[in-house]
């Protein structure tokens, strides 16, 4: 069984959260972390996640340490999804430079703020639902 690993960074900037509203032609929106799938060139989970970070919202972030890992089984391929936690130090969207960005097919890609606490969070349609859950527990720690 073939195994990809997948990085996706929970952003808090100030007493705010970071998200993508995903957007696609005829589709329903929601939003989920950036992030995405590890290459051979990065050095390890967390140069992965640096990079999509670059790549998806022009941002640079502070340490990063590890928040939840999902494990999605499949017949040919099992993905894992492991969620950082990390701050923002800045954020340029002119630094984007994803692939899916010049891909029409992938949708819009748009970053959106929302206050760190769990009604906000809960108010989201946020992929995956595991997260949602996650983030509703700590909200209310990390505002404090």
């Amino acid at each position: 069984m073939k195994v990809r690993h997948n990085v996706r960074a929970v952003l808090l900037d100030g007493d705010q959260l970071v998200f993508l509203r995903r957007e696609w032609p005829g589709g329903t929106s929601y939003y989920t972390t950036v992030g995405g799938g590890v290459e051979a060139e990065d050095a390890d989970l967390e140069a992965a996640l640096r990079r999509e970070v670059m790549e998806e919202i022009g941002a640079t972030i502070g340490p990063a340490s590890e928040l939840l890992t999902l494990t999605e089984p499949g017949d040919k391929v099992t993905v894992v999804h492991h969620f950082f936690r990390a701050d923002v130090l800045d954020m340029d969207l002119n630094r984007r430079s994803g692939p899916e960005l010049d891909d029409p097919d992938m949708g819009a890609f748009s970053p959106v703020r929302v206050a760190l606490d769990a009604s906000a969070v809960k108010a989201l349609e946020l992929h995956p639902p595991e997260l949602a859950d996650c983030l509703r527990g700590h909200a209310e720690k990390w505002r404090a």
